[in-house]
């Protein structure tokens, strides 16, 4: 079992930046695939990032150029660098991982981008 929880969000303005992190326990998660998801009010979540055991890394077309997705496997973490927010980022985030036909979420945490 490994358990994540996400920190780092918080409210802030069009084009200023934040970075989420996703710290897990239980278990070393340098083997899992880890996504960060999001969920709009009334929407579907929605999935932003991949990044592979390799560090691979894969984005949503609208967050290409303006995310940042990375792991450190020494401190068991994920993050997501988020530059150049946009009031349509708004959502609460959710890291994820996926070890064989396990997935785990965390809680989330919430990102507001608003003037």
């Amino acid at each position: 079992q490994v358990q994540l929880v996400e920190s780092g969000g918080g409210l802030v303005q069009p084009g200023g930046s934040l970075r989420l992190s996703c710290a897990a326990s239980g278990r070393a998660i340098s083997r899992d695939l880890m996504r960060w998801y999001r969920q709009a009010p009334g929407k579907q979540r929605e999935l932003v990032a991949t990044i592979t055991s390799g560090g691979f890394a894969v984005y949503a077309d609208g967050v290409k150029g303006r995310f940042t997705i990375s792991r450190d496997d020494a401190k068991n973490a994920m993050y997501l660098q988020m530059n150049s927010l946009k009031p349509e980022d708004t959502a609460v985030y959710y890291c994820y991982a996926l070890s064989g036909l396990n997935t785990y979420w965390g809680q989330g945490t919430q990102v507001t981008v608003s003037s």
